[in-house]
């Protein structure tokens, strides 16, 4: 049976001939850094970024380091140094590995994803000449919530502290400046890229999940901010026929199961877990909702647009407004029908309710769907990687490198 490791090969591979990078002298190294290739929407972006960095950027040696010995779901391509170190999930022995290798291969820049990566990097690179860029793919303040003061402090004493941050979203970065400290003139916002040669391969296949009525889709972990159960409700008061399909695994399975047999759904709200192509099963429903509390970058509503469907989704904190209608959240407080879909405010399950059937049962549903197509083609792999290595090209900006590094130590002690 093929796992996650699978759609990741899919990718075209990084072959000769085929750089777009002009041939020359070889360049400084670049290290890329992250908690694991375990799985995961984070994991599933480094890993394209690494491959095609290899394919556009031939010239820069390229290391990825992963801070812990754990499984990966994505292999990373050939000609990659890999380097796998044994941190086992704690963030003072990461800090020290991270600058032990810095200090090693003395890279032009270092790039790191999520919070305990993020912040090694900034020690990693305390004092060095490499660039400290680091990339947030949540939004902070919802993800860490009201009780992960720690998380939140380490944002805080951090993330200023780097010579650059990408954040995913409008809304992420304006999180980060106002809520964090970190300098608007210090952040890129660079979305996640969306692969669509994979995407297009995947849709062609069978799908695992074959139903007698057409269906609704939406993908998630089965998690409280993903809000699933306000999802089912909409699908009960919009008295649609058809059925709900929700693709995830996670800790509500039973409760949501539960609200459907309430709501008399039962044998119409499907939950088959983890399906290894959703792709398929996506591009043969009739629309994909997404009815989050909180996105960093809501892949998988651009995702469902590279399936040409059409879509349904809550203006959460952060993405879809921008994704949808170009605007910040904060200017959308209404419902907006719009060419790839609707957005609706969010936790509301009539209003949800209403965009389900408006959308469903739009006549032009499938010009939606390829107006929604050619929206999502703005997050290509390579449009977003050459953005990614516009930064990375900076490197650290004029001055001395930044010092503080035995400082910083102490504070991750106490």
């Amino acid at each position: 049976m093929r796992d996650k490791r699978d759609a990741m090969n899919r990718l075209p591979p990084a072959t000769e001939g085929t750089a777009h990078e002009p041939t020359g002298a070889i360049r400084p190294g670049m290290l890329f850094v992250i908690n694991s290739l375990e799985g995961g929407g984070a994991e599933r972006v480094m890993a394209t970024l690494v491959r095609a960095s290899v394919d556009l950027y031939p010239r820069h040696p390229i290391t990825l380091a992963l801070l812990d010995r754990t499984a990966m779901a994505y292999d990373p391509p050939p000609g990659v140094n890999l380097v796998q170190l044994d941190c086992r999930g704690r963030l003072l022995p990461s800090a020290i590995a991270l600058r032990n290798l810095v200090a090693q291969l003395r890279p032009h820049a270092v790039l790191s994803f999520l919070t305990r990566s993020n912040v090694a990097n900034v020690i990693a690179t305390r004092g060095r000449p490499a660039a400290c860029i680091i990339s947030e793919r949540v939004n902070t303040s919802v993800h860490f919530g009201a009780g992960g003061w720690a998380g939140k402090a380490l944002v805080r004493l951090f993330y200023g502290r780097a010579d650059h941050v990408i954040p995913v979203s409008e809304g992420v970065a304006d999180d980060l400046a106002q809520n964090f400290g970190v300098s608007p003139d210090h952040m890129t916002v660079i979305p996640n890229p969306v692969d669509h040669d994979a995407i297009t391969s995947m849709v062609g296949e069978t799908p695992v999940l074959r139903l007698a009525r057409p269906y609704i889709v939406a993908v998630g972990r089965l998690v409280p901010s993903k809000n699933f159960a306000m999802l089912i409700e909409a699908f009960a008061r919009s008295e649609l026929d058809g059925d709900l399909v929700i693709l995830g695994e996670g800790p509500l399975r039973e409760t949501l199961e539960r609200q459907a047999r309430t709501l008399g759904l039962e044998g119409r709200v499907h939950l088959p877990g983890f399906v290894e192509n959703p792709f398929a099963i996506i591009a043969r429903s009739t629309l994909f909702a997404l009815p989050s509390n909180a996105e960093g970058f809501p892949n998988g509503l651009v995702e469902a647009m590279a399936c040409g469907r059409p879509v349904v989704a809550a203006n959460c904190p952060s993405g879809p407004s921008e994704i949808l209608l170009g605007l910040p959240r904060h200017s959308v407080t209404a419902t907006i029908y719009c060419p790839a879909g609707t957005i609706v405010p969010p936790n509301d399950p009539s209003l949800f309710a209403a965009a389900l059937r408006q959308v469903h049962d739009d006549p032009e549903r499938e010009l939606r769907g390829k107006t929604a197509l050619e929206a999502s083609r703005a997050f290509s792999v390579e449009r977003t990687v050459r953005q990614y290595w516009d930064v990375i090209e900076r490197g650290r900006p004029s001055g001395n490198p930044r010092t503080g590094n035995a400082i910083e130590l102490q504070e991750i002690k106490r």
